[in-house]
């Protein structure tokens, strides 16, 4: 039960980001660390960001320090969004070239993700290599961070990959996005820099660190990121089909055998975005927290049977209308509500930033 009951918010990141999961390992690069090190660490950059709180009465100017890299010879830098959002002033220091303003070319929240330009930047800049798209990361291979933990610039740790497709857990819905686990230390500041396989190439940037759980360290997969590149650089985001639903794929058979209650195979809808055309058309969330082998249901709301017609008694086919769903379709889904079911058809907007994407103070300590 516990393979097919998947989050379908989750399933939705999967297949509109991508998967490693196909790629070819990498294993005939062994370059020693000093000579990884000097040859990324000038394309890794210290970011300090400004932004202003008016609704503090002491200390309404705050500076934040994180990492980025250069990834392409006219001043394009990665680095996160939670890091940039809102700053009145970004400032990028470059090792042995000086300090350059920056500014916003795009920024997508879900992904946290950013891409900043370097202004008034004279000269021939050095980039990073990216991990190539037919290779992927293994569990177990060696790597190493580079970056600015506490401001501390060009600083390099060094650990392995402990895990891939690590959702975190204290992440807000909207961020759930698969990650690389490492043990390599990461502190604050480290957030946007790169964490490097032994070739010297990105495989993926720093995003988070869970303090509490033995310095922890996650990566946003590099093979995700150059797919939203195209969109961030040319449209300023990414343009993503929205439902506004969240919830997981039930099966009849399992359900009913355990609570004896009418129900269909679906997607169980535990909740719905406000102002999501699923609210518009009154599709309705569930209320009601059941917690089956260690999973936790919200019962009560509505069951989606199918999308234009395509059942979701399976994965397989939630998979496709998903895969398929873009920004204008008109989509008619048939609910199953209170023992009966009910059509509703709309159209797909693109999906808002929405509350939930935004940084709080409340998660600091948690986006390094």
């Amino acid at each position: 039960m516990k393979n097919k009951c998947i989050s379908g918010f989750l399933l939705i990141v999967f297949l509109l980001l991508g998967s490693n999961a196909l790629y070819a390992a990498r294993n005939d690069c062994l370059k020693s660390i000093p000579e990884i090190y000097n040859t990324v660490s000038p394309s890794t950059v210290l970011i300090s960001c400004t932004t202003t709180d008016q609704l503090s009465v002491k200390n309404k100017v705050l500076t934040l320090y994180g990492s980025g890299f250069i990834f392409s010879e006219d001043g394009l830098i990665l680095t996160n969004a939670h890091l940039v959002f809102k700053s009145s002033s970004i400032i990028v220091k470059m090792s042995g070239r000086g300090a350059f303003p920056a500014t916003i070319v795009g920024m997508d929240p879900v992904m946290d993700i950013a891409v900043l330009k370097i202004q008034d930047n004279s000269g021939k800049v050095p980039i990073v290599t990216f991990m190539k798209d037919d290779e992927r990361i293994e569990i177990g291979e060696e790597v190493v961070v580079i970056g600015s933990p506490e401001g501390m610039e060009n600083t390099i740790s060094r650990g392995i990959v402990s895990g891939l497709n690590r959702i975190l857990p204290s992440s807000p819905m909207s961020m759930v996005v698969p990650m690389i686990q490492t043990d390599a230390p990461v502190s604050m500041g480290n957030s946007g820099g790169p964490i490097l396989n032994r070739c010297g190439e990105v495989i993926g940037m720093v995003t988070a660190v869970l303090n509490h759980g033995g310095n922890i360290g996650f990566a946003l997969p590099i093979h995700d990121v150059k797919q939203a590149l195209t969109q961030l650089i040319e449209n300023g985001r990414i343009k993503r089909p929205w439902l506004g639903i969240r919830g997981k794929l039930i099966s009849k058979t399992e359900i009913e055998s355990i609570f004896k209650i009418i129900i269909a195979d679906g997607f169980l809808v535990e909740s719905v975005d406000s102002g999501s055309p699923a609210e518009n058309v009154g599709i309705k969330g569930g209320t009601l927290p059941i917690i089956i082998a260690g999973e936790e249901f919200l019962f009560g709301g509505d069951i989606i049977l199918s999308g234009n017609g395509l059942l979701f008694d399976k994965l397989e086919n939630f998979e496709a209308f998903v895969r398929n769903m873009k920004i204008g379709d008109n989509v008619k889904l048939s609910v199953f509500r209170e023992g009966t079911p009910v059509d509703v058809e709309f159209v797909v907007p693109e999906r808002p930033v929405l509350p939930e994407d935004l940084p709080l103070p409340g998660r600091k300590g948690f986006n390094p």
